[in-house]
């Protein structure tokens, strides 16, 4: 048997199966107006308070950049004994003023009067062996020159007895024996004096050198006696030039070995300014360039001098030297603002500097619509800054307005609407 459907009707017939395409139709529908009605770029709603705003504007760019300085001596000498030893008397005080040649510490050193000491018994233990070898040597001197004078009379002896002789046997009174022992006892004596006598310039040749070399040593340990009692002056330690004694760092039975530093004297007649530099402007900042700051109301000139090639911790430093007057009740370690100058003023597009520049590197910023309730990213390019604005390239127009402040809660939003 046959069972009679029932048609569905009213709300009953939507959430049926033959239904379901107008569902799909109504849904692509719904989408299409959807995409066609919504903003076609990301949005933001900020409260105008919450924003900080400038302008845009033509003018001439300054082209410096403002540090922060130190005031230094332009020479200062370090303060090095060139002895060691321990600290027994602080003469001056850190920051006193001193003369060249005044006494700054006072050191003492056992070893090294030890040293004097043993140097002081050789040199009278020297003293005394060439005083016996002087003795000595005169003393054989003296025998050998009367071993001289001893063969000088038996040559005579001799002679006479052998010219006596001579005669006798020429005429034939004497035996040949006894002639011919006289004459060989002549021939002795004499070569006897030959012999002594070459001894004794060889002796006195011999004498001369050993004595001049002994001389030579005995001053040489003069000498060297001489310095280790000027090494013992050198335990008093002096200022080296005059001027103004800094950073002192000395205590009583302190330890100091030779060469380290101590101290240093500020010459006080000429100064300098130190100042560390961003490694962003190391290609721009060369000896030559001129700076200005203010101090007490009066304005004052100096010169780049020196630029040191180390970079440490993200900055350089340099040194400016003035270049006219320098300020009154000048001191070491004051802190001079210098306005440096990089470059020429040139007209240029000049925007306010401000924190949007941590979030965008100036490659885009936020520029607001003629009736400020919108603002829309932009894409910029920034050249030049100083410590007040930036130079714009492109991007910027002059009377345009710009959103300065930071854009950490603006996220990746390409319209900011502005209630």
């Amino acid at each position: 048997m046959d069972r009679v459907i029932e048609k569905k009707k009213g709300l009953r017939a939507a959430f049926t199966r033959r239904a379901l395409p107008w569902w799909g139709l109504g849904l692509l529908a719904v989408l299409v107006v959807w995409a066609v009605a919504r903003p076609s770029r990301s949005t933001l709603r900020v409260k105008s308070d919450s924003i900080i705003v400038g302008d845009v504007r033509s003018g001439v760019f300054n082209d410096y950049i403002r540090l922060g300085g130190t005031v230094q001596p332009m020479t200062s000498v370090q303060i090095s004994p060139t002895e060691g030893g321990i600290v027994e008397r602080i003469v001056a005080e850190e920051g006193s003023m001193v003369k060249a040649g005044d006494v700054i510490l006072e050191l003492s050193n056992e070893g090294l009067d030890l040293q004097i000491l043993n140097s002081e018994a050789e040199l009278a233990e020297k003293e005394n062996i060439l005083r016996n070898t002087l003795i000595s040597m005169e003393q054989q001197r003296l025998t050998v020159r009367q071993e001289r004078l001893q063969l000088q009379i038996d040559v005579r002896r001799t002679r006479r007895a052998y010219e006596s002789k001579k005669q006798l046997y020429d005429e034939q009174l004497i035996a040949r024996e006894d002639y011919l022992k006289a004459e060989e006892d002549y021939l002795l004596a004499r070569d006897r004096l030959e012999l002594v006598t070459e001894r004794e310039a060889q002796d006195s040749l011999y004498r001369s050198v050993e004595v001049a070399r002994m001389r030579e040593s005995l001053d040489n340990m003069r000498t060297n006696m001489l310095m280790i009692r000027r090494r013992k002056e050198n335990l008093s330690v002096k200022a080296p030039i005059s001027g103004e004694l800094g950073l002192l760092s000395a205590v009583l039975g302190q330890s100091i070995a030779a060469g380290t530093k101590v101290g240093q004297i500020n010459d006080l007649k000429n100064y300098k300014i130190e100042a560390q530099i961003d490694e962003h402007y190391i290609d721009r900042v060369t000896p030559g360039l001129e700076a200005t700051f203010e101090r007490q109301g009066d304005r004052f000139s100096a010169l780049l001098v020196k630029v040191y090639p180390e970079v440490r911790e993200g900055k350089f430093k340099a040194d400016f030297r003035f270049s006219g007057p320098q300020p009154d009740n000048i001191r070491t370690g004051q802190t001079y603002y210098l306005n440096v100058q990089l470059g020429a003023s040139t007209e240029a597009v000049i925007i306010p500097k401000g924190s949007f520049f941590q979030q965008t590197g100036g490659k885009w910023i936020y520029v607001l619509t003629p009736d400020g309730s919108r603002a829309v990213r932009r894409d910029i390019r920034i050249g030049r800054q100083n410590p007040q604005s930036y130079e714009v390239f492109d991007g910027l127009a002059p009377g345009e307005r710009i959103i300065l402040s930071s854009y950490d809660t603006f996220g990746d939003n390409e319209v900011l609407i502005i209630k």
